[in-house]
């Protein structure tokens, strides 16, 4: 949860760096984080087989916008391309990670019990 959760929190700070043409997937993307966030909060686990999709989607996405990878190739803009690394790399891969991690450490102890 603190993964979403910080990924809720450099994804609010991107926005106001991004391109205004695409503010709305962007709000779009940060709300399904918020949302995920405030269900595995609640208790559905169930929850964390949804945090991939949307974490691929962001490291993909990233990938293939020339715009984005100049930024973090060049460090042209520099608080934006640390914030793209930050938010669109580390943060996604730690969130496929510990998604991965809970889901098998839940059903280890489905089968146990």
């Amino acid at each position: 949860m603190a993964v979403l959760a910080a990924i809720s929190v450099v994804g609010a700070i991107a926005i106001s760096f991004g391109d205004p043409q695409f503010i709305d997937r962007a709000i779009a993307l940060e709300l399904t984080f918020i949302a995920l966030t405030v269900l595995i909060y609640k208790g559905f686990r169930k929850a964390l087989y949804a945090c991939i999709p949307p974490a691929i989607f962001v490291m993909v996405g990233n990938s293939l916008a020339p715009s984005h990878v100049e930024i973090m190739t060049t460090f042209s803009k520099p608080l934006n391309a640390v914030v793209l690394i930050i938010g669109g790399y580390v943060l996604q891969a730690a969130l496929i990670w510990t998604a991965i991690k809970e889901v098998r450490a839940r059903r280890i102890v489905q089968k146990a019990s």
